[in-house]
């Protein structure tokens, strides 16, 4: 006897579906992005992102406070400098503003993972992510800064330190600098998979990091390549990386899927500024419903594969999902 086959039965109410949900995102996958700088006092909006925050250390701490009551892991800094120079200085000084902010947030909050972005884009003159010389950003030369930057994040206090840079060998050179100076457990989150996205617009103006001239072309990756991160990623888990991050993630579902297929390490997808602000907008239009547009595409990156979610709606997401009975 032929049986009638009946799926919706699973999906008759949110009791039911909630009880065979197959992926569901929840506080301790999310990782909380911030901006920090210099001075006391400041809460700067960015403009093309509503909702984040230029913010002083004072303010840093009462968002990091934030985060350790919504149950989010962590967070990762990214600094802004009052003064920028041709090789970076402001990344590796010891009175830097990821250093300071690094010391007083581990002082306040010993138990949030810190991560520390590590570039040096933010603190060129030039606002590209190494030393550039005759129109030319060097590799090897900037590495070695690189490196000198992650090791001074190590030291002031975080837990990760995440190169963004995408220079070959800095993964390498980070391990080597970290573990001959004691530092074995501080991990490393590579930007393995780092696309030369156009989504990245809204965070470089959070940031002040527009390039003066030209692009990321030569060393951000090319839209259109899939074998080639996969060999970055392997390459960056051969030299001692322990997480791999794809970046942008709603554009490149693809190669957090396939990421997560081909090796046994933390996939983390980045949730860029771009498609923040594309919901923020939308939604300001009243063309779409933002909490549930947003439910719904970080629940595709975890689907794809990313163990690890950074988003700048990562507060949001705590009470939202808590709300939709997603956790």
């Amino acid at each position: 006897m032929h049986i009638l086959k009946r799926p919706r039965r699973l999906r008759l109410n949110e009791q039911m579906r909630s009880m065979v949900r197959e992926t569901v995102v929840t506080p301790k996958d999310l990782i909380y992005p911030l901006f920090v700088v210099e001075g006391k006092g400041i809460r700067n909006e960015v403009a093309s992102m509503p909702g984040v925050y230029q913010l002083s250390i004072d303010n840093l701490l009462k968002e990091i406070e934030d985060v350790a009551k919504s149950g989010i892991n962590g967070v990762i800094l990214f600094g802004i400098p009052d003064n920028k120079d041709e090789r970076g200085t402001g990344a590796y000084a010891e009175d830097g503003i990821i250093q300071k902010a690094l010391r007083e947030a581990k002082k306040e909050f010993p138990n949030i993972l810190l991560i520390a972005d590590v570039c040096l884009c933010e603190y060129t003159s030039h606002g590209h992510c190494g030393i550039v010389q005759n129109g030319k950003v060097l590799n090897d030369e900037s590495v070695e800064l690189i490196a000198k930057t992650a090791l001074s994040y190590a030291h002031s206090g975080a837990d990760i330190v995440a190169p963004s840079d995408m220079m070959d060998g800095r993964v390498y050179s980070i391990r080597k600098i970290l573990d001959q100076n004691n530092y074995t457990d501080t991990a490393i989150m590579a930007y393995s998979a780092k696309y030369a996205s156009s989504f990245y617009g809204p965070f470089r103006d959070a940031a002040n990091s527009t390039p003066l001239f030209g692009d990321r072309k030569s060393y951000q990756m090319d839209y259109g390549n899939v074998n080639e991160a996969l060999k970055e990623i392997e390459i960056d888990i051969e030299e001692g990386a322990d997480i791999v991050m794809v970046k942008p993630a709603l554009s490149y579902l693809d190669i957090i899927n396939r990421a997560s297929s081909k090796f046994h390490v933390p996939i983390a997808a980045y949730s860029v500024s771009g498609e923040y602000s594309m919901i923020k907008a939308a939604s300001h239009n009243g063309w779409i419903d933002e909490k549930s547009v947003v439910i719904e595409t970080t629940t595709a990156i975890k689907r794809a594969g990313a163990d690890i979610i950074i988003t700048y709606y990562a507060k949001d997401l705590v009470k939202w999902v808590t709300q939709a009975g997603c956790v």
